[in-house]
């Protein structure tokens, strides 16, 4: 994958995105931490320089909602959507909405070639919803 999106395939490359397929939705700490336990003289940069690469390459996508660090997924070509708990902050991918509601063609584009649309969702987990004190 790496080759075929016009990137060089190094151990910190290797070493970043497979930490990305098996940690979605984690912070760039989170990445560092699982890219060391494979390479451990993977440095920060190195581990942001390659998320960045990556990024570029639609290999990783970077999300980032309100309120919450950046976060990557190697879950990339499709249009789905998250949701996050407003509690502890865990993110989940939800597959693309249906309905008229939230409408995902936009009713002016101002000109914009439209590729994606992004929509989060905002709640409480299952675990925060049930540590919740009842009303």
């Amino acid at each position: 994958m790496l080759r075929d999106a016009g990137l060089r395939v190094t151990r910190p490359r290797l070493a970043v995105f497979g930490a990305v397929c098996r940690n979605p939705h984690s912070d760039t700490d989170t990445l560092i931490s699982a890219a060391r336990a494979e390479l451990p003289e993977v440095s920060h940069q190195a581990v942001y320089d390659t998320l960045h690469a990556l990024t570029q390459a639609r290999l990783v996508r970077k999300i980032q909602p309100q309120g919450s660090l950046a976060r990557y997924e190697a879950r990339v070509g499709d249009n789905h959507h998250h949701a996050v708990c407003r509690s502890c902050g865990a993110v989940e991918d939800v597959d693309c909405a249906v309905g008229e509601a939230p409408c995902l063609a936009p009713s002016d584009s101002h000109g914009f070639q439209i590729e994606t649309a992004e929509v989060v969702y905002w709640g409480l987990c299952p675990a925060c919803a049930a540590a919740e004190p009842a009303a």
